[in-house]
């Protein structure tokens, strides 16, 4: 991502102005664009009982359960109290929402794997929301992206230590009040899930059944968040409950070597110092882990390496390895979305984006470059904010010379060949709203050409 770190920090970290923003800019070249639109609902599997006929019952305020479909009204995550936008969804949902895409992998010719996130964005109000993998073919011609299959991830043979919302049930359907699925990686035909609660690594099957289940070690400690089923949730009573990783920033990338060894699953922000009482940190600048995991051993290997944050208020969304030792890397805000051509003039308004995205970007890596201290060198960047569009590739949106992915959050990236990549957004359904003022983010696939990024040293 910046500078070969052993000069980048020396440099930047040294002079106390940690911002290393030394790394190169690359260009981006829409190539590609399609979507699966918000509302695409489908219909549960038939041994999974009534209750997950509808979704999103319990995303009232109160958490109380409303049956009636369509009664709970919802504002954008974004929006400002002085304006409070809607998506024009409202909750519960008949069926379930293909929605909140956070995960991404490609298998060739435009056939993509992709990973639904938990459900409505908490365990309290998404226990009828089932976890999925889909199977999506794009058609970069016409926009369109065919969801061919969905696969139910199950716990039939209770390898997940702790109780299920299902545990009443044979094939014991998984859902958002149990993980929230946040990366997606290939060794195979296994597919290794990233959790973001415990955090928790899942191994399952083609047929989405849980294989396996690994708990996270950071230099040979346990490394649990607040939602961590040891936790439950919340302490007790004041300070009877630590948690090293905070809420919502367990495993969201999580990428695996191209040979298969290893995974590379990373936290979403910098994991809690118990002797500091505070993010963990250099000079005042956070850093977030990547741990590396043996996928034949099924245990960490105690190597992990430190990715140093542009700004202490961004967040990682994903991760995909290039070769062995290179990496891509999505470093992004937590609090914008929308375009600037469409930002509010001065008060916020309905008409218009109070907070427009500002800093959403994809970083190369180079882990092998890692500083003695064990960080990680930034090769250089592209700006998802900032894509050239020479061919008139959009397919949502403003089809004009530069394209933006406006999304607040854009939480997966594929590598496709030498030359392209392939992200995805998760549109928080129906809390996400930067595409159209008015309306719901569609779940976007975009292709990108960043062959000088690819190849940068």
């Amino acid at each position: 991502m910046r500078l070969s770190l052993s000069v980048a920090m020396g440099l930047v970290l040294a002079s106390g102005a940690a911002s290393a923003q030394s790394a190169p800019k690359f260009p981006a070249v829409l190539a590609g664009h399609a979507a699966v639109p918000a509302d695409t609902l489908i219909a549960p599997p038939a041994d999974a009982g009534a209750f997950f006929a509808t979704a999103g019952k319990f995303t009232a305020p109160d958490r109380k359960r409303v049956e009636a479909v369509g009664t709970i009204p919802t504002t954008t995550f974004t929006a400002d109290p002085k304006a409070p936008r809607s998506s024009g969804v409202s909750l519960p949902v008949k069926g379930q929402a293909v929605q909140g895409f956070s995960g991404i992998q490609s298998r060739g010719n435009g056939l993509f794997y992709i990973l639904t996130d938990n459900g409505f964005g908490g365990k309290g109000n998404s226990p009828d929301a089932l976890l999925m993998v889909h199977r999506v073919q794009t058609d970069w011609a016409t926009g369109k992206a065919d969801r061919q299959e969905t696969r139910f991830l199950h716990d039939p043979d209770k390898k997940i230590p702790f109780a299920i919302v299902n545990e009443n049930t044979d094939k014991r359907y998984l859902t958002g009040a149990d993980l929230d699925p946040e990366s997606i990686a290939f060794v195979g035909n296994r597919l290794f899930i990233g959790d973001e609660f415990g955090p928790y690594i899942i191994e399952v099957d083609p047929a989405g059944k849980v294989l396996a289940f690994h708990e996270t070690v950071v230099d040979g400690k346990p490394a649990r968040g607040p939602d961590h089923y040891r936790n439950g949730g919340l302490p007790n009573v004041p300070g009877a409950v630590s948690f090293e990783v905070r809420r919502s920033r367990g495993f969201e990338p999580m990428a695996a070597s191209p040979d298969g060894q290893f995974l590379y699953p990373a936290f979403e922000g910098p994991i809690f110092n118990a002797e500091t009482k505070a993010p963990e940190a250099k000079d005042g600048k956070q850093f977030v882990r990547i741990l590396q995991f043996d996928v034949a051993k099924g245990a960490y290997t105690g190597k992990s390496f430190k990715y140093l944050l542009e700004d202490n208020a961004n967040v990682l969304g994903d991760m995909a390895m290039i070769d062995g030792d290179t990496a891509l890397v999505i470093e992004r805000d937590d609090t914008t979305e929308g375009s600037k051509a469409q930002a509010c003039a001065g008060e916020p308004k309905l008409d218009c984006f109070n907070k427009p995205a500002a800093f959403k970007r994809v970083y190369k890596i180079d882990l092998a470059a890692a500083d003695a201290e064990g960080f990680v060198k930034k090769v250089g960047y592209i700006d998802l904010t900032d894509i050239d569009n020479p061919n008139k590739a959009a397919k949502i949106g403003p089809n004009e010379a530069k394209f933006v992915l406006p999304h607040l959050g854009p939480e997966g990236v594929a590598i496709v060949d030498a030359d392209h990549i392939a992200l995805t957004n998760d549109n928080n359904l129906p809390y996400s709203v930067g595409r159209t003022v008015d309306k719901a983010d569609d779940n976007e696939i975009t292709l990108l050409k960043v062959s000088e990024l690819l190849r940068a040293k």
